[in-house]
């Protein structure tokens, strides 16, 4: 009777696990991590992210245009160096 009572126990605290999980909004994802539903501070943390990485890509692109753009840094060295006589 003893390995009865163990297997009950054991099918008892994995229900209560799974319970207590869903109360906290605990899931699983498809490859089986953990994650939290909806919290809505992960989520204002995402959008902020989101946000910081736009625009560092904004930023970049602009810097490309820079760095490429032949006419425009030979004309940005000009104008540089008539800066730098006219101090002088």
């Amino acid at each position: 009777m003893e390995w009865a009572f163990m297997v009950v126990m054991i099918v008892a605290i994995v229900t209560v696990g799974n319970i207590v999980r869903a109360k906290m909004g605990i899931q699983k994802d498809g490859r089986g991590n953990d994650y939290v539903a909806h919290d809505p501070a992960a989520s204002a943390e995402a959008r902020r992210l989101e946000q910081e990485v736009r625009t560092l890509k904004d930023r970049i692109a602009v810097l490309e245009r820079v760095i490429t753009d032949n006419h425009s840094s030979v004309s940005l060295d000009r104008e540089i160096e008539k800066l730098r006589d006219d101090r002088n």
